[in-house]
């Protein structure tokens, strides 16, 4: 089991990231938020979690330790493949996660693309008592948020959520809401999360 990599990013994309670890560059799945996070030419260190298939072997990438444990925790259930713990945790933060877990919040999950009102249910029945206990939340040390002090930040937002499934009509308008915490010095990964449950309302 690889659980954890740390080298020199050499390609950021939209919701993975090459990292150069021993003259080996990799490819790690990542949410766009700790994508966007990173640049290339710089070091950073991700917990990760290698998905092992019959004909592949795919690692996924986290910023935090509790953002691996709720990845793999939430792949349990049933019909609950990488792919979807990933969206999960694109769309909602691991306290979120739990929060919605713990409350039975199904208008929370089911703003997660490709989960539903019964699958929604099931993530409910089978994980509240699994993650209802709140752990850390702080970002890895190794990742360094990118600031959003200039526009930059918009287009790196646009290609998240239009990447998630949203118009780019829909991002936009999202983006032109959350705008004014732009000059808060708030980094990109917030700025997506704020998008986010700007379109779930």
């Amino acid at each position: 089991m690889i659980a954890s990599l740390s080298g020199t990013v050499l390609k950021a994309g939209l919701d993975s990231v090459v990292l150069a670890v021993g003259g080996v560059g990799m490819l790690v799945h990542t949410t766009p938020a700790t994508a966007a996070s990173v640049r290339a030419g710089q070091p950073t260190d991700l917990a990760t979690s290698l998905v092992v298939r019959e004909d592949s072997l795919t690692l996924y990438g986290f910023a935090t330790e509790d953002e691996k444990h709720v990845f793999e925790t939430v792949q349990t259930v049933s019909g609950v493949g990488p792919r979807l713990a990933l969206a999960l945790l694109a769309v909602h933060d691991p306290t979120s996660v739990r929060r919605a877990l713990g409350s039975g919040d199904i208008a929370a999950l089911t703003k997660v693309p490709g989960i539903g009102k019964k699958g929604a249910e099931r993530l409910v029945l089978e994980l509240r008592d699994k993650l209802g206990v709140l752990g850390g939340s702080g970002e890895s040390a190794g990742v360094t948020p990118q600031r959003s002090g200039s526009d930059d930040w918009r287009e790196q937002v646009r290609e998240a959520l239009v990447g998630l499934g949203w118009t780019a009509r829909q991002a936009d308008d999202a983006i032109d809401r959350v705008a004014p915490q732009a000059a808060d010095g708030a980094s990109v990964s917030a700025m997506l999360r704020a998008a986010l449950r700007e379109l779930g309302r």
